[in-house]
């Protein structure tokens, strides 16, 4: 036959199961946000992927030093930072700091910080700290995980497994990998 537990006569036995019961929670709680939730059908983009190379439209192959990039998706910020070069030597770069949300039928964003220095067109460099905020619609099928990037003119990306493509119609396809 079971007693009735006397708190009164065993303290400790009562903080130590509510230790190991917080700790248990705390450790459920740790593990589940190192898994991608239902919200992406257990896809994540989360890492950092580098440029390996860019086709242009006319068939070109491009990769370092003529065009680098890296991108950074943690749980909620995307950092961005891709660089090249025309014929002539002259750059263009693009920087992107952003918050980010990712669900299997929505992309959002809200830009914390846009830098564009465009030599190429003769522009220099501008500033975009202005805080903007867009969307755009999400496809997950089979691991593959589609949306387009909702502000700045940016591509649209298709990820699949440990690389992804982004994509300017008629500009360019970029060819990317998850660094290990």
């Amino acid at each position: 036959m079971y007693s009735r537990l006397n708190i009164k006569k065993r303290p400790t036995s009562v903080l130590v199961g509510l230790f190991a019961l917080v700790a248990a929670a705390s450790q459920a709680a740790c593990e589940a946000s190192k898994t991608p939730g239902p919200e992406t059908k257990g896809v994540t983009i989360e890492g950092t992927y580098r440029l390996v190379y860019r086709e242009l439209p006319d068939g070109t192959k491009q990769g370092p030093p003529e065009v680098v990039g890296l991108l950074t998706f943690t749980k909620e910020y995307r950092n961005f930072n891709v660089h090249w070069k025309d014929a002539k030597g002259k750059s263009f770069s693009v920087s992107n700091i952003a918050t980010y949300k990712l669900t299997d039928k929505e992309y959002s964003e809200k830009s914390l910080d846009f830098m564009v220095n465009d030599e190429m067109g003769g522009k220099g460099i501008s500033y975009d700290p202005s805080s903007a905020t867009g969307s755009s619609p999400v496809t997950i099928k089979e691991g593959r995980i589609e949306f387009q990037l909702p502000l700045h003119g940016e591509p649209s990306l298709v990820f699949e497994g440990d690389k992804f493509k982004a994509t300017r119609p008629g500009v360019f396809i970029d060819y990317w990998e998850k660094v290990k």
